[in-house]
């Protein structure tokens, strides 16, 4: 039987530069400085506007599209820095500062916007998500994927993500090697990683009320997200053999 692969509305792109730095990785932490300040304002903002769209959605059933398009840009603009930094590490280009998406960027969100969402959902939401948050606490430590926790130093990358001890991490960690002394960052690799990060945003755009749609338990892996991808053609239709024709009844 084959596997049910219904897009998910939270949609994560990335492609992996064809020649990255042998070195870049070991000063990206320093250049991400001026990025892991703007996210925690954004981050902290991203919570506000959560609690807000809180009581929209209880009061009128809507996500208010102004508010839910910022929070589609903290989640993009976090993706493009950890796509760059110490998430992916899978560009040698500068994340622009923008909450708008970027057509020649590498790295690509984007979130269908619900015309209407439960009333009841946002109160259990935390609680249906926990078998993922148990997941994500393996793919990349602590559960929700924030990449803000600014001026925490133990078992954590210096531009403040919390990837110490994680699996993403320790990949992440094995390609940078790998790259040092290669000059290549190894392609499934990438691939897995990026189906962790992937992971790890469509349950953080679950959990932030952005969705109704309960994260698929699947690691869709490589650059090119299933929901990016158009449906194939339509098979034609067999055909079907016409009925028999009835025996002419003898006078």
């Amino acid at each position: 039987m084959t596997e049910n692969r219904t897009p998910y509305p939270v949609r994560v792109d990335a492609s992996l530069d064809p020649a990255l730095s042998r070195w870049l990785w070991l000063v990206k932490w320093l250049l991400l400085i001026p990025h892991v300040v703007v996210l925690f304002l954004l981050w902290v903002a991203f919570v506000v506007i959560t609690v807000i769209a809180f009581f929209a959605i209880l009061f009128t059933g809507r996500y208010p599209r102004s508010l839910f398009d910022f929070n589609v840009g903290v989640l993009r603009w976090s993706w493009r820095v950890h796509h760059y930094g110490y998430w992916a590490l899978g560009t040698d280009r500068y994340p622009p500062f923008t909450l708008a998406d970027v057509p020649d960027h590498p790295a690509h969100l984007a979130v269908t916007y619900p015309e209407r969402l439960s009333r009841g959902l946002i109160f259990v939401k935390w609680l249906l998500a926990i078998p993922h948050f148990l997941v994500l606490a393996v793919f990349v430590g602590g559960g929700v994927w924030l990449g803000t926790r600014a001026g925490e130093t133990n078992d954590t990358w210096d531009d403040g993500s919390t990837a110490g001890w994680s699996l993403v991490g320790l990949l992440v960690l094995i390609a940078a090697i790998t790259l040092l002394f290669t000059g290549r960052y190894p392609k499934p690799l990438y691939d897995f990683v990026l189906g962790m990060d992937r992971w790890a945003l469509r349950v953080t755009a679950y959990a932030a009320l952005m969705t109704d749609r309960y994260p698929p338990f699947r690691l869709d892996t490589g650059g090119t997200d299933p929901a990016s991808v158009p449906p194939g053609p339509t098979p034609p239709a067999m055909p079907t053999a016409p009925p028999p024709t009835p025996a002419a009844s003898p006078r």
